[in-house]
Formats: structure tokens, sequence, C-alpha cells
């Protein structure tokens, strides 16, 4: 058995003394992915391998992949519930969308990058874990924004919040909810984004923070729940203007809400199985 995550370096047998498995993953780390964590093992050697070589993750990340970027991602998934349709934004890496994934089987994962060597190694690291409840979408939000209505936005290093809200609400049902990875500076990003988030409608923003398996802070995220008139927010996300009169409430999805091409951003078409 693993350390019970109360912070001590006892190891099970095939351990090696340092606090880390022969898997590679860290002590703590069996706690949070359970029957996820062979899976977990496999894409930290996708991060640290072709996600290094490729570019989609620096060169100093490779011996962080675990205690910077897979055990902070996994803390979300408290915020998450168990079924939900999560979108993540700027994917970049799968993190924490694929992260999600894995620990939330039942939930449905919709992976947005618009980069196109990005969107191959998501589609690659979905297809070689197997895990059919993740697709790929290559586009950007604002061009997404009023075609999907997920549950759950999760956004990570990708804008300040005041030019990351907008668009993720967007993407979100009515009462979603976004998810925003932060840092230390979460509640002063958050205060300077008020006047933009109570342009778009928010009437509810909070820091909450979400502790590991042991017991510490692993993430810092900020909260926002999508108002009532999506539809209006959709809009605001496109033009930067929240609509007033008749017509403000058009859906997204009608004619020239989408990318300047007029089709829907190209899915995903190795699923792995999903």
């Amino acid at each position: 058995m693993m350390a019970d995550g109360s912070g001590g370096s006892e190891m099970s047998p095939d351990g090696d003394g340092t606090g880390r498995s022969t898997s590679g993953a860290p002590a703590g780390a069996e706690a949070l992915f359970g029957a996820a964590l062979p899976k977990a093992v496999q894409y930290a050697e996708l991060l640290a391998g072709p996600g290094v070589e490729r570019g989609i993750l620096g060169p100093a990340e490779s011996n962080r992949i675990w205690d910077r970027h897979l055990l902070n991602c996994a803390a979300v998934a408290r915020l998450v519930p168990s079924r939900a349709w999560i979108v993540d934004v700027g994917s970049g890496a799968g993190l924490p969308g694929i992260v999600l994934a894995l620990l939330l089987p039942s939930a449905r994962v919709t992976l947005v990058e618009s980069l196109a060597r990005r969107v191959t190694f998501l589609e690659e690291c979905v297809a070689d874990l197997g895990l059919a409840n993740a697709e790929v979408v290559r586009g950007r939000a604002e061009d997404l924004a009023g075609r999907m209505a997920a549950d759950v936005v999760t956004a990570r290093a990708v804008a300040p919040l005041e030019k990351l809200a907008g668009p993720c609400l967007g993407l979100l049902r009515p009462g979603g909810r976004l998810l925003a990875m932060k840092g230390a500076s979460a509640e002063a990003e958050l205060a300077r984004a008020r006047p933009a988030l109570g342009r778009l409608g928010v009437t509810e923003a909070r820091v909450t923070a979400v502790s590991g398996a042991d017991g510490a802070a692993a993430a810092t995220v900020v909260v926002l729940s999508a108002p009532a008139d999506m539809h209006a927010s959709a809009r605001t996300a496109r033009t930067g203007r929240r609509p007033a009169g008749r017509g403000a409430g058009r859906p997204g999805g009608q004619r020239g809400a989408g990318p300047a091409s007029g089709r829907m951003a190209r899915p995903n078409s190795r699923r792995g199985g999903g």
C-alpha cells in the first residue's frame, strides 16, 4: 500500500524510498486517482516523452509532471459532478481535461484546442489511453460560443479572467459553472474582473481552494456561475458588447454565430472508442 497521504515518506515494498513508487507516481497519487492510476502513469509518460519532445510542454516540466500538473488537476475533480458535460478550453496538453476524463468515466469531456500540433497530441492521448468519454474539437471558445451547453467549463493558464469569462460563459448552459484554475493572485484577479463580469450578467463569482490527498491546498480555482440569459452572454462573448433591446437573446447557433468559415470546428476523428 502506498503512503496514506499524511505527508510521511513510508513506501510499499514496490517503492524506492524517495517518496515515489516504481511507477513514477508520487505518494498520494493513488488516493487521488484510485483505479485510474495506471492510465494516469501512462499519461504522465506521454506528457514527459512526446509532450516535451514536440514542445507541448517545456523541457523543465518533465521532472514535475506529477507535482505541478497531474495532482493539481486531479484535485479539481472534486468540484465537478460525476456525470457532467465538461468542456476544457485551451486544453493544450490536456490539463485538466484528460485528467478529469480519467477520474470521471461517466462524464463527457470535450477538449477544445485551436493549434494543430496540440490537437494531434490530444487525439493521440485520447486514443492511447482508451478514453471513450473524451473528444477533441479544434477551434476557439469565441467561435463556439452559443453552440454548446456544457455543465462545466474548465480553463488552466489560458488568459486573464476578464478576457476568459465571456467566451467560456458562452459554452455553458444556464446555471453552469466556469472553473478557472489560477494561482496565488486569484483573489486580486477576480477583483479586477468584476466590472467585466457584471457586464456579462455574472452575479456569483468566488475563489475556492481544493485540497490534495494530504489535505493541503492543491489548486486555487475561480468559480463563476453562468447567468440565466446565456444567449445574451454568448453574443457578448463574440461582439464585446452586452446586447440590449429586441433580438438580444437570439440563439448563438444561428447563422453568423460561429467561425468565419460558417462551419463548426472540426470534431475529433479519433475518439479512442467514444
